[in-house]
């Protein structure tokens, strides 16, 4: 199949470019001789030791002290260790630069835009810091937050970081049950919330939702309260609750950045929760740090001063993402709130405005401002913007050709793919190479991707299982309470024994270009956010009426929509009122993203003989594709239930 090219770089852009740059480099360094993305490619993943070193200089990784080796054995997973004697803080590296360069810029859906410099910010990071280290914060301990997408969150990161705790962050729009399943798990010290946020112009208290969530969880020992919403919260009812400003120490001092070993925790993670309680993914600071920096400098081709945007919440890899770009000395632009308020424009308006360079956001919003009408093109000035970046879920066709036709025709496209297991990609972009309509441009530097048939052999030009067949550094070090490993080996290892399953299709291309075709397994996407239908199920078992459920995502308009199928218990009877209860039911106690598209009545759901849902055939079957090992089932007539249901061809 041939895809049709969209764009090609310049002499001019390739040559500026920091992958052509770092190129001379690795020639230079290694005596090699190469010319094209491929041939680098292949040597980062074949001669990794080197590889790695030379990302750690080429992006000047600030240590204390440095490695003794570079990794002991790369085939090994999991268990490799990476970057071993070496010291440093992650925070210390997103605070190299401490001028007047514009560090962080912030727009919300109400009031003006708020500007920090890299000297504010690294101000505001030792008040914190040294507020955090008077309670006695330091290594070992956690530090979350339930914080909407503003400069306070990524301060309280930092702060914490700089200390050497662990930070884990949720959106503000997780219900009460959703932030319990996560920071439940985890036990932090420290608890960083705002007051509310806003959305679609209007004011949503979440203050009310502390109280009950410090009773499940008695291991915080301060609430830190941001006003967002309001100047001066009322904190009568939020136990052990601070403001912001009296919390943060009145004395700005140097700050004594932890020097830590490459592999000490920096982020805990969370699984969708398909099968049960999220999972926790622990992954270090030296993996999480290089890596994305690789990504940022080399893929991105981001350069200091620029400015880079990402449309995120706290409770998205995609933030963290984000903030690492501060390393780069780039500038970053928040935005939190609805990006369609309070009109489709909003994003771009802000784009032109605060002349951002890269621009990222997810395929659904992409098709969604497409339908809107909205060409920023036209109606923007947009020559500052180099880039767009598209994540979440597969970006279609007609997605990259509206980019060029809408927004901007002399553009670098790239459709990135990785996961919140990784904090990374698997699969971006590429400044040196063309754009090909509905694909991801590259694997990435130093990922060793294959597409794996089901015998586990590599197949090229047709759809496979996404794997990885080398370890990479921003890999978790661990599962948190996971003591004998079971937990991380069943997540990634146990379907190609030794090699990391994604659970993603992929297909590689002989050019090298890579198509995305969604989940391989029971995970939703819809709009872009990865979400696991444990965290649905759990809300529709407390519900009487229902006896059992089953939850999916369907493809449907280049998006990902949850279908949710119920079995009544007797003496009920499926109504429109039943359907509004589920809803307003899983919408407060998971969250707006997981509440279903459809619900649709079932006589029976499907179980295999080890009384496992089987969401995956049904899926199939809907989308009328063959569904195999029926004889895994408990109850395979069931299927044809499922056949040709007429609701789900309709919006």
């Amino acid at each position: 199949m041939s895809a049709k090219m969209l764009w090609q770089p310049s002499d001019e852009k390739i040559n500026n470019s920091n992958m052509k740059r770092y190129i001379q480099y690795v020639n230079q360094r290694f005596g090699r001789d190469f010319n094209q993305y491929s041939e680098l490619y292949e040597w980062s993943v074949q001669d990794i030791p080197d590889f790695w070193a030379s990302i750690w200089d080429f992006v000047e990784i600030v240590h204390s002290k440095g490695y003794e080796q570079v990794v002991d054995d790369p085939s090994r997973m999991p268990g490799v260790k990476w970057f071993s004697g070496a010291k440093l803080n992650f925070a210390e590296n997103l605070l190299r630069r401490r001028d007047d360069q514009l560090a962080i810029i912030f727009q919300g859906e109400e009031g003006p835009p708020r500007y920090l410099t890299f000297a504010q910010l690294y101000a505001e990071v030792a008040r914190v810091a040294a507020s955090l280290k008077h309670m006695g914060i330091g290594p070992g301990d956690r530090v979350a937050a339930y914080m909407p997408n503003i400069p306070e969150t990524i301060i309280a990161m930092l702060a914490a970081s700089s200390l050497g705790a662990t930070w884990s962050s949720c959106s503000p729009d997780f219900g009460i049950k959703g932030v319990l399943d996560r920071f439940g798990q985890i036990k932090p010290k420290v608890l960083f919330t705002a007051n509310g946020y806003w959305f679609k112009g209007k004011n949503l208290d979440i203050l009310g939702r502390i109280r009950q969530i410090l009773e499940q969880i008695d291991s915080v020992q301060q609430v830190v309260v941001v006003p967002f919403t309001e100047e001066n919260p009322d904190l009568s009812e939020v136990p052990r609750g601070i403001l912001y400003r009296d919390f943060c120490s009145k004395e700005t001092e140097e700050i004594d950045f932890a020097q830590l070993p490459f592999e000490h925790p920096q982020y805990i993670m969370y699984s969708s929760g398909t099968t049960g309680l999220p999972k926790c993914m622990v992954q270090s600071a030296g993996g999480v740090l290089i890596n994305q920096l690789k990504e940022l400098v080399l893929h991105t081709d981001l350069k200091p001063g620029e400015r880079i945007f990402y449309f995120t919440t706290c409770g998205w890899m995609m933030w963290n993402w984000l903030v690492g770009a501060l390393g780069v000395g780039a500038t970053v632009v928040l935005y939190e709130g609805n990006p369609m308020h309070p009109d489709p424009a909003a994003l771009w308006r802000m784009a032109q405005d605060e002349k951002v360079a890269v621009f990222g956001t997810s395929a659904g919003y992409l098709t969604a401002l497409n339908n809107s009408g909205v060409r920023p093109g036209k109606e923007f000035d947009l020559s500052s913007l180099k880039a767009v970046l598209s994540t979440g879920s597969p970006l279609p066709e007609e997605g990259f050709e509206f980019v060029y036709r809408e927004i901007k025709a002399d553009l670098h496209l790239a459709s990135i793919s990785g996961g919140t297991d990784i904090n990374g990609c698997f699969a971006l972009g590429n400044p040196l190479a063309p754009v090909y309509a509905g694909e991801l441009q590259c694997r990435g530097l130093g990922m060793k991707v294959e597409a794996f048939d089901e015998d586990g052999r590599p197949v090229y030009n047709q759809k496979g299982e996404l794997v990885c067949t080398a370890a990479a550094p921003s890999m978790p070090i661990y599962f948190w309470d996971d003591p004998d490993g079971s937990k991380y080996h069943g997540a990634y290892f146990d379907y190609f024994p030794g090699v990391w399953r994604h659970g993603d299709f992929i297909e590689i291309r002989d050019h090298g270009g890579v198509v995305i075709y969604g989940r391989s397994d029971a995970t939703l996407n819809p709009g872009g956010v990865r979400i696991g239908t444990a965290e649905i199920y759990r809300q529709v078992d407390l519900l009487p009426e229902i006896e059992d459920s089953l939850v999916l995502g369907q493809n449907w308009k280049n998006d990902v929509r949850v279908i949710l199928f119920v079995k009544m218990n007797p003496g009920y009877s499926f109504n429109k009122e039943l359907q509004d209860k589920i809803k307003k039911t899983i919408r407060e106690n998971a969250s707006p993203r997981h509440v279903p598209a459809k619900i649709l009545p079932v006589p029976d759901i499907p179980y295999t003989l080890n009384m496992k849902k089987v969401e995956l055939a049904v899926k199939k079957t809907i989308e009328n594709q063959p569904v195999k090992n029926k004889d895994s089932l408990k109850n395979p007539e069931v299927l044809e239930y499922f056949v040709n249901i007429p609701e789900l061809q309709q919006d």
